[in-house]
């Protein structure tokens, strides 16, 4: 409990947290402009495809 308590009150246990959110926050980001961009490709690769 003494852990949790420094964690939520401690100058350094709240810059933690940040940037614990902060990295959670970019995988988030990352992944979902991969993954946007793998299906536009995907998507650009077809259309290439059936022109062709």
């Amino acid at each position: 409990m003494h852990a949790l308590r420094d964690f939520f009150t401690t100058d350094y246990g709240l810059l933690s947290a940040v940037v614990i959110v902060f990295t959670l926050g970019m995988a988030v980001f990352f992944q979902r402009y991969i993954s946007r961009h793998i299906r536009e490709d995907a998507e650009a690769a077809a259309r290439a495809q059936k022109q062709a």
